[in-house]
C-alpha cells in the first residue's frame, strides 16, 4: 500500500484494517521516527528530535508498524538500573482513538519488566492516559537527579507545566527492601496489565 505525506510531513493512507506489528526499531526507521515526533514538535506537543539524536538513542524505541508504515512509537530510556522514562510515545493522527498508544506503553513496560526495572515514570499532558495503565502522579522530587540534566536543553525547563507520573513495577518495595523512588511504605500502587509514550505524548 502506499502513502503519502501532508504538510506536517505524517504518513497518510494508513489504514486500520491492516495488521500492526510491535518491533523495536531500526537504523532504517529514523527518518519515519523524525518525521512523526517532529510533526508534534511543531505543535508545541512534543520535544523536537533531530535524527542524529533519534539515531544514537534508537535501540530505545519500540514501533508500530502498519502496511509498511510508521504507525506509532515509544521509548524506554534507562536511569541506572532500576528506573526507566516512557519517552516519545506518539501515534500517527490517523490511529489516535484505537488502543495503539496503550498497546505501545504496555510492550514498554514488558520490555521493563524484563530488565527488572524498578519502576518506570513520565511526564505528560495527559496523565489520565498513564492512569488508565496503573501509573500515578509523583511530585517531582520523587524522580531521579539524573532526569534534570535531560531537561536543561528544554524550552520550557524554567516553566514546565508537564505531570510527572510514575508505576512501580515490583510492588512498593525492591528486593533489597529499599523503596524504588520514593514510594510509600505500605502501599503499591503497581497493576500488572497484560499485552496483546520526549517526553510529552501524542496518542
Amino acid at each position: 500500500m502506499s502513502a503519502t505525506r501532508d504538510k506536517k510531513g505524517w504518513s497518510a493512507g494508513l489504514e486500520q484494517s491492516d495488521p500492526v506489528l510491535l518491533r523495536k526499531a531500526l537504523v532504517s526507521d529514523v527518518g519515519p521516527l523524525a518525521r512523526l515526533i517532529n510533526g508534534y514538535a511543531r505543535q508545541g506537543i512534543m520535544l523536537p528530535r533531530s535524527e542524529f539524536e533519534l539515531a544514537e538513542g534508537v535501540r530505545d524505541f519500540t514501533v508500530a508498524v502498519c502496511g509498511g508504515q510508521i504507525a506509532g512509537c515509544g521509548a524506554l530510556h534507562f536511569y541506572g538500573t532500576t528506573v526507566g522514562e516512557v519517552r516519545s510515545l506518539a501515534v500517527q493522527p490517523s490511529w489516535k482513538q484505537q488502543g495503539l498508544g496503550r498497546q505501545i506503553a504496555q510492550a514498554i513496560e514488558t520490555e521493563a519488566r524484563q530488565h527488572g526495572l524498578c519502576s518506570l515514570f513520565a511526564f505528560t499532558y495527559v496523565p489520565g492516559f498513564f492512569q488508565k495503565l496503573g501509573f500515578h502522579e509523583v511530585g517531582r522530587d520523587a524522580l531521579p537527579s539524573k532526569v534534570w540534566k535531560d531537561c536543561m536543553g528544554c524550552p520550557k525547563f524554567q516553566c514546565c507545566d508537564e505531570i510527572a507520573v510514575r508505576k512501580l513495577l515490583i510492588g512498593p518495595h525492591s528486593r533489597d527492601g529499599i523503596t524504588p523512588m520514593g514510594g510509600e511504605p505500605g502501599t503499591d500502587d503497581s497493576v500488572v496489565v497484560p499485552v496483546p509514550m520526549v517526553r510529552k505524548e501524542a496518542f
